[in-house]
Parts: structure tokens; sequence; C-alpha cells
């Protein structure tokens, strides 16, 4: 069962400000998955937090370990940020690396994410 997370605005956010984008998931089995995350979160956040247990995270988003490798869908390449030389370098070690290949601690949701399809990168 995924674990929820209490979010507390700021003192002069009201409450209904948050903001919500969807990803569509597709986990090492092929079963495909829509959930939603508050935009600003980074998708391995969101991944762990909807129970995605192939999300290993061992590093705790710190980029240090690439065991949030995911595929990202390369229709929304372009506004993803660039990839940092930190992040290259670990996916570079990846035999399961591709073009979009991007480490999902790396990524924060945004808005213009909605609908994004995130593809979690076989095991090695």
């Amino acid at each position: 069962m995924a674990s929820q997370r209490v979010r507390h605005p700021a003192a002069n956010e009201p409450e209904w400000a948050v903001s919500f984008a969807s990803l569509v998931v597709i986990d090492r089995e092929g079963r495909e998955r829509t959930v939603r995350g508050e935009v600003g979160l980074s998708i391995m956040e969101i991944l762990r937090e909807e129970g995605f247990e192939e999300i290993a995270a061992i590093c705790g988003g710190c980029c240090s370990c690439a065991t949030c490798h995911v595929y990202v869908d390369p229709d929304f390449e372009s506004i993803l940020p660039r990839i940092s030389a930190d992040e290259n370098e670990l996916l570079s070690g990846s035999e399961h690396r591709t073009g979009s290949s991007r480490l999902s601690c790396q990524l924060r949701l945004a808005e213009d994410m909605n609908g994004m399809i995130v593809t979690i990168s076989p095991e090695g």
C-alpha cells in the first residue's frame, strides 16, 4: 500500500493552491497505471509514494546511485531540464541506457508534464 504524504502549505499559501499532474507509469512487468502527483515533487518521490518498489532510490534522490532510472516519453523531452554531468555519468554506467533515459530523482513534476509516460527501466 502506498504511503500518503501530508502536505502543509506555507503560511501564506491557501490549501487549494496545491497543483497536481498525472503521469502514466509502465512498470517492469509492462503494466500501465496512471498516478497523480504534486507539482514540484520529484518523479522519484511520486513513484515511491505510489508504491513502485522497482524504484529503489537508494541514495534518496541525491543523484549518486542511478537506482531510479526511467525512460521518459520522447514527446516530453523538450520540456525536461537538461541532463547534468553527474546524471549523465551515472547513466553511462547502465547497460540499459537509451536516448530517453533519465534519473527520476532529477526530474521535478511540472504542470506541463501532465500525461507524460514514464517507463521504469530494467533492473541492473
